[in-house]
């Protein structure tokens, strides 16, 4: 018999995701050991790893919720009934608003891959496959607003995203946002 009820995930496991990438973002993946995402999700060794078997699948779940995050503000923007113009331009709003608000640290992605470098490791390659859909998710948007050399285009844009995350770290948002907005809409062709 298939079990057709959808499971909610516990209120432990959720509550270790929600420590854990709040202090990864934070403080960096290495140097926070599990006894410290532990203490401050206030739940018990065993629950820990009744839930997860290793440090490594924490932070497994960490980046595919980052992911998850992504893939839900997409698909909200596309059922918004927006003209395809009008679809670039609410990601290209979508991504200076993140990079203000939420990853005022940088891109959770490239921060993980920079303390995993195997190319090859679980970490990685959950990056590369995140990075290949935002990738397409850009190309498809500018191929249905008409755009010549689309994948060209996407490149640049996840390039420029990636410059924006990193630049609102390092020199801070409100210095970068400006610059972004009008390079974006100059590559996607909107300005």
């Amino acid at each position: 018999m298939v079990d057709t009820v959808t499971r909610k995930p516990s209120e432990a496991r959720q509550r270790l995701l929600d420590t854990a990438s709040g202090i990864f973002y934070r403080d960096g993946i290495h140097s926070v050991g599990v006894d410290r995402v532990i203490l401050e999700a206030g739940v018990t060794r065993a629950t820990f790893y009744r839930h997860f078997p290793g440090k490594e699948d924490l932070v497994l779940a960490y980046l595919q919720a980052e992911d998850d995050s992504l893939r839900g503000q997409f698909a909200a923007a596309s059922g918004l009934g927006l003209d395809p113009d009008g679809l670039l331009e609410a990601i290209i709003q979508a991504i200076a608003d993140d990079v203000s608000r939420n990853h005022t640290r940088g891109c959770p992605f490239i921060n993980a891959s920079a303390e995993y470098p195997d190319a090859q490791s679980p970490v990685r390659l959950t990056v590369a496959s995140h990075r290949t859909w935002f990738r397409g998710q850009l190309r498809d948007a500018l191929e249905a607003a008409g755009r010549d050399d689309a994948e060209e285009r996407a490149g640049a844009l996840v390039l420029l995203r990636d410059a924006a995350l990193v630049g609102g770290y390092l020199d801070g948002p409100d210095t970068i946002r400006a610059t972004y907005l009008r390079t974006a809409r100059q590559v996607s062709g909107l300005g």
